[in-house]
């Protein structure tokens, strides 16, 4: 944790804004890798470990699947890492911020993983604070750290992330909505971090007709969601062993790829990536798919009607996207 993220932090206890203090354990250059934050108002002492500071209480919990994924598969969805472009092409795509907007603002990650779009951003020269609720902060500490003190990850939940209001030029929150106990107040709880004339970006499953013809997913979800994490993989990995041949065989056959969203596995197969890479980031996304304990679509249009009760502006959407913007 870099000291200068410290002149946006603010207690989610008490709310106070006073400047929260630091004491520092251990330190390289102005990473502080040991020590406690220490609200003044209300004493609420936080810790530091690996350079990352843990809001995150007892409910982390429920999110033991997402430390155990983007651990294990830190490396598969980052760009510079895996040798494509996938990730940039995503983020930019569905942010729609140009490239050279971003070239030092100052972005709120909500839900980072391991990183992949926090790398992205900073590797475009924002400033980036990523923050998840899950140990996946650890991972995303290890992927990002290369990017001169750019990233700063913080263990919290989105309900109660320890920033102060309006210091973002823009938010973003991709593929985690639905992942949240209460969507409609993830939705809700982001548009306050924005600055005057700030963005948001937010990408979602959306409620459409993938949900019905995924039958077998869901049946299985009926009881993977309760399994425990090594179950759930081995589960995963027997299902991606017999099905990705088939899969990626389809996949190259265009008139009847679309059969591919009826299977029970979540297929995978960008030219770009190798036959291992694509298989390995199908058993990361089946894992995602049945280990989660909350999958919850959305409908954009409902979504897009939350956030204009927030007060923001200008906003667009399409399915699984939307767009606004803080006047």
């Amino acid at each position: 944790m870099h000291r200068h993220v410290l002149d946006i932090l603010a207690c989610p206890k008490c709310g106070n804004d006073q400047p929260i203090e630091l004491d520092v354990a251990e330190q390289a250059g102005d990473d502080v890798i040991t020590g406690s934050l220490v609200c003044p108002a209300c004493q609420t002492r936080v810790p530091v470990t690996n350079g990352i500071p843990r809001f995150a209480g007892a409910d982390a919990e429920d999110f033991d699947n997402f430390d155990f994924q983007w651990n294990k598969w830190s490396a598969i969805q980052i760009d510079r890492l895996s040798g494509h472009t996938l990730s940039e092409d995503r983020f930019l795509a569905d942010s729609r911020w140009d490239r050279e907007w971003l070239r030092g603002k100052w972005i709120l990650d909500a839900g980072c993983g391991a990183g992949r779009f926090a790398d992205v951003a900073a590797g475009l020269g924002a400033h980036v604070v990523a923050c998840d609720l899950s140990g996946a902060v650890d991972a995303c500490r290890r992927t990002t750290k290369d990017h001169d003190g750019r990233v700063t990850c913080i263990q919290a939940s989105i309900y109660d992330l320890p920033l102060r209001s309006g210091v973002f030029d823009a938010v973003y929150c991709f593929g985690v909505i639905q992942h949240t106990p209460d969507p409609a107040r993830t939705i809700t709880t982001l548009p306050r971090f924005l600055k005057e004339g700030g963005s948001l970006a937010l990408n979602f499953y959306e409620r459409d007709w993938r949900a019905r013809v995924q039958l077998v997913k869901y049946a299985l979800r009926a009881v993977t969601r309760r399994l425990s994490t090594r179950r759930n993989l081995a589960v995963s990995r027997a299902l991606v062993a017999v099905f990705f041949p088939l899969t990626a065989f389809l996949s190259r056959i265009r008139i009847i790829r679309q059969i591919n969203h009826f299977m029970p596995i979540a297929g995978y197969h960008p030219p770009s990536l190798t036959r291992e890479q694509q298989k390995t980031w199908t058993l990361l996304d089946t894992f995602d798919w049945y280990g989660p304990k909350y999958e919850i679509r959305q409908n954009h249009r409902e979504v897009a009607d939350l956030v204009r009760k927030t007060g923001l502006t200008g906003i667009e959407s399409r399915p699984g996207l939307v767009w606004a913007r803080k006047a």
